[in-house]
């Protein structure tokens, strides 16, 4: 195994001893916290490391501010991204909790709903159905079910009538 040239290793601890305590407190003005300004630090030296360029800096402090301002937008991205992220999913509807009697009330109504248009002839209940929940007009009702529109208001005020009565009831 060849020897190791210790070289770039003593290089990097002098620009480490000579600029961490700036580069510290540069990050430090910029991020107003001390803790995230030192994860930087870090991360411009662990950079300064992986490029192995300790030896050739000529002019360190600019070089360091340069790698250390390129992790700080990236920091600046990432938590962007991340409250985006936040807003997105407070933003989300909660899902709906029914407690079981509340349940039990909606079965119950929709049971009674269905009983009650049961009364009714296939084609008036199709005709309630497509108005009541679907929301269509007496003409787009005629064109999907292929009869006059006067057939569907005849069908139409004789599901409202025999709902009324039951009502009524």
């Amino acid at each position: 195994m060849p020897p190791v040239d210790p070289a770039p290793q003593h290089d990097l601890q002098a620009l480490y001893a000579e600029h961490h305590p700036w580069l510290c407190a540069w990050l430090r003005k910029r991020l107003g916290c001390f803790e995230h300004a030192a994860d930087l630090a870090q991360d411009t030296f662990i950079r300064v490391l992986l490029q192995r360029k300790a030896p050739e800096l000529r002019e360190p402090r600019a070089y360091l501010s340069s790698v250390a301002r390129s992790l700080m937008i990236d920091l600046f991205r990432r938590r962007a991204v991340e409250q985006a992220y936040l807003e997105t999913l407070a933003a989300r509807p909660e899902a709906l909790a029914v407690s079981p009697e509340a349940r039990f009330l909606i079965i119950e109504t929709l049971l009674e709903i269905d009983r009650l248009l049961d009364g009714l002839g296939t084609r008036t209940r199709e005709i309630f159905l497509l108005a009541q929940l679907d929301g269509l007009s007496y003409v787009q009702i005629s064109q999907q079910m292929n009869v006059s529109v006067t057939t569907v208001k005849k069908h139409a005020v004789r599901a409202l009538t025999h709902c009324l009565l039951a009502v009524e009831e």
